[in-house]
């Protein structure tokens, strides 16, 4: 039966914080650590988020090297960094020979080219060593920057008694065994195989005689979003990464790809809300505003353009017309609400690979779904200012110019993100403020030319 304390998810409380901090200022090590023994590494890494840089540090020193290693890689980045800043890089090395290849290449691209390489001179498993370097090489967002070098691979000659014993070799380096890929001589993935075969086979039978040939794999100059793309698609835990040839070079697993969907999911959550680069609540004054401010400055931008837009017609609209004034914030919020609605569910399409087919026949759905909502919308505003103003023609020419305002923010607000992706360039740009401000000025012109046209005046 699992221990009750097992059952409890843990929780950051003042109570416990103020008590790491108790027995770090006591230097009450052994309490201590029996303290922290107590809670996944993940844990320790929300409590030293809470802890001042030098306690951090005292916590970081005072855990096993395995332990310290996983700690350091939940850590937040700017947490990491500054522990990272008062760590030897002999005492970096050691954390660095306890993580999997990817977590240590992770690691050590955080640092400045010359601590890099002061660390990597102090790693002492030569093989170790070898394949962060290789790490280093890639991207960060292609496949062989998220790839892992530990994996279990056999031979298609062996056969199942000398793969098993060989298995057990490699299976020590590797957390979890999610697949037994298969190569030929030349270290060519040409398969897969199930440990479910592998145990049931008879002992003499052949490797090529029991593994699968239909394998998912991906390259490792992939882009980091299409691997996930993949990775989701068929519901895999782990994929293999091979080159040009077919060379079998290192795996990527889940909690990776999880990484990378929820980095992406933050990126074009910032861009939607008008935020041009990644940035935390955490970040300066000053890296916020730099976030923040050009897309302020498009809106001033369409406010003004907006104002001259208003004050040409000024002049054109006289006694009783003059009341479209009053109507013009509502059209052009109804203008911004349409066009974020329809981008956000074009943006969220494309990002999950569920947007296939021509431009021409998103743009037709769109126009007939937004002429539906247009005219629903259009009857209300319709009644609405009749019952205020007895004034037929004035309510419909409000209501007409809404049912055109809708139809041409939803076709904007659906072209403009498929536009950008055909461009690649991220889509999610434009569900934000650039959205809103451009049928904003659409919808103000729209507004006025056919309010003055069926007003005759």
């Amino acid at each position: 039966m699992l221990d009750e304390k097992e059952n409890i998810q843990f929780q950051l409380t003042e109570h416990l914080i103020e008590r790491v901090e108790h027995l770090i200022a006591n230097e009450r090590d052994k309490e201590l650590q029996l303290f922290l023994d107590d809670y996944h590494y993940a844990d320790i890494a929300e409590i030293l988020d809470e802890l001042n840089e030098d306690q951090a540090l005292y916590i970081i020193k005072l855990l096993d090297s395995d332990t310290t290693a996983d700690v350091l890689m939940e850590l937040d980045e700017d947490i990491r960094e500054k522990v990272l800043e008062n760590l030897s890089a002999k005492e970096i090395a050691e954390e660095i020979e306890e993580l999997d290849t990817d977590d240590a290449a992770d690691m050590i691209s955080e640092l400045s080219e010359e601590r890099q390489e002061e660390v990597i001179s102090k790693i002492e498993d030569e093989e170790h060593k070898a394949e962060i370097e290789e790490l280093l090489t890639y991207d960060e967002n292609t496949a062989g920057g998220l790839m892992a070098k530990e994996l279990v691979k056999v031979y298609e000659t062996w056969t199942v008694a000398g793969c098993m014993r060989r298995i057990r070799g490699q299976a020590e380096d590797v957390t979890r065994v999610h697949s037994i890929y298969v190569v030929d001589r030349e270290e060519k993935l040409i398969g897969r195989l199930s440990l479910k075969d592998l145990i049931v086979a008879k002992s003499d039978t052949k490797i090529a005689e029991i593994s699968n040939s239909n394998v998912d794999y991906v390259n490792v100059q992939d882009d980091a979003e299409d691997v996930a793309k993949v990775m989701q698609k068929y519901d895999l835990e782990a994929i293999p990464v091979v080159d040009n040839q077919q060379t079998l070079l290192g795996r990527i697993t889940i909690d990776d790809i999880v990484d990378v969907i929820k980095e992406e999911a933050e990126k074009d959550y910032q861009l939607a809300a008008g935020i041009t680069q990644d940035v935390e609540a955490d970040d300066s004054i000053l890296e916020l505003t730099k976030a923040r401010l050009p897309w302020l400055f498009l809106g001033l931008v369409g406010g003004i353009g907006a104002f001259i837009i208003m004050d040409f017609f000024e002049e054109k609209l006289h006694g009783e017309a003059v009341i479209l004034f009053l109507f013009t914030p509502l059209i052009a919020a109804m203008a911004g609400n349409v066009g974020v609605q329809s981008s956000a569910i074009i943006v969220q399409g494309l990002a999950n690979d569920d947007v296939k087919g021509s431009i021409n026949n998103r743009l037709i759905k769109e126009m007939l779904l937004a002429t539906l909502n247009g005219v629903i919308l259009s009857i209300v505003l319709f009644l609405f200012v009749y019952a205020w103003q007895f004034d037929v023609k004035l309510a419909l020419a409000i209501s007409v110019s809404l049912v055109a305002v809708v139809i041409i923010a939803g076709l904007v607000g659906t072209f403009i993100p498929l536009f950008l992706d055909r461009r690649d360039i991220d889509p999610a740009i434009a569900t934000g403020p650039f959205i809103t401000t451009s049928n904003d000025i659409f919808g103000i012109v729209i507004y006025l030319i056919i309010s003055k046209f069926i007003l005759g005046i």
